[in-house]
């Protein structure tokens, strides 16, 4: 019975089912729960079958023992929306493609950006607009041979030079992308490592984009403490309030950090649904790009004094508009 403590791999529902046939052979039942994209099989003492083979056995027994399959978000299996073998390869080329473009077109603007940083630094230490205007540059020149970009409701940004707190779903890699083409200088949060990766994230730090370390506390203070002074000096910032990227296409929980900024700096949250990225590119699957049409549509800005109240507004909305795009 030591087999059953270790953690064992299936990748089908047949395994599932062997998983069940073997605990019942060895007097347990099987229970198959699925939570947060990962399946648990507790296996639980078959009183009618336990009792016998307990009394043949010596030694105290654990009534309970868990067998964990790891789905890995469930790609490149049967149940996968995009299973890897059905990938087509016109996807893969493409997505190829598309980073070779958009490394190759990095290192030139990225060039063009260090020499402006000191300038920046001088003259807009806070937004930094010379920075925003070539990282717009960049994402459009990536995207054009790709696909294309549809815009609704830009009349409902605000000013260039009027702070706001910007909120949006996050479906996939290519959000950051589709953002970007709108020209706005609004410090985007960052996880730190990807501050490491050559280029891109020497360009974020030269951006002013701000860092975070996911699950800690102090950092997540003084994220929303620098949100805070940026706005105060003039800057918008940028949340995904979810946290992370849907893997369904479906709109998370909000989470409330930017909702509580906006209103103690008491500027207007302006919520943005990005539709058809995650048709594109799907989370998980970031080495393929498929065909499509993005959507980015920019709500009326919402304003308030209520964290709570800011932040259900702000999802409905963006809800409301996900429910009536039909995703590209």
């Amino acid at each position: 019975m030591n087999g059953f403590r270790s953690l064992q791999y299936s990748s089908s529902l047949h395994q599932r089912a062997y998983l069940g046939n073997a605990a019942q052979q060895y007097c347990f039942s099987s229970i198959i729960r699925k939570h947060a994209s990962v399946s648990w099989c507790y296996l639980t003492p078959n009183k009618n079958l336990y009792n016998s083979w307990h009394n043949l056995s010596s030694g105290k027994r654990n009534s309970r023992y868990i067998i964990v399959r790891s789905e890995l978000e469930k790609m490149g299996t049967h149940e996968a929306g995009y299973p890897l073998s059905e990938v087509p390869l016109s996807s893969k080329v493409r997505g190829t493609f598309f980073y070779a473009t958009t490394a190759i077109t990095a290192i030139f603007l990225f060039m063009l950006m260090l020499v402006a940083h000191p300038f920046v630094l001088l003259m807009d230490r806070y937004r930094r607009r010379i920075h925003y205007s070539i990282a717009k540059m960049w994402a459009s020149l990536t995207i054009a041979p790709f696909f294309r970009i549809k815009y609704e409701g830009l009349e409902n940004l605000p000013s260039p030079n009027s702070p706001a707190v910007f909120v949006s779903n996050h479906q996939s890699f290519l959000d950051i992308y589709a953002l970007l083409t709108l020209g706005r200088s609004f410090k985007f949060i960052s996880k730190t490592a990807i501050f490491l990766f050559p280029i891109i994230g020497w360009a974020m730090f030269m951006m002013g984009v701000i860092p975070l370390k996911r699950m800690d506390s102090r950092s997540q203070l003084d994220c929303l403490k620098r949100c805070m002074e940026l706005i105060r000096k003039g800057a918008s910032v940028f949340f995904f309030p979810e946290g992370t990227r849907s893997k369904d296409g479906k709109l998370g929980t909000f989470k409330k950090g930017a909702f509580s900024v906006a209103a103690k700096t008491k500027v207007p949250v302006v919520p943005i649904t990005l539709v058809g990225t995650g048709s594109i590119m799907p989370a998980g699957f970031e080495g393929i790009l498929n065909k499509g049409l993005v959507k980015v549509v920019i709500h009326k800005p919402v304003i308030g004094s209520d964290p709570e109240a800011l932040c259900n507004e702000a999802r409905n909305v963006i809800a409301d508009a996900l429910s009536e795009h039909v995703d590209c």
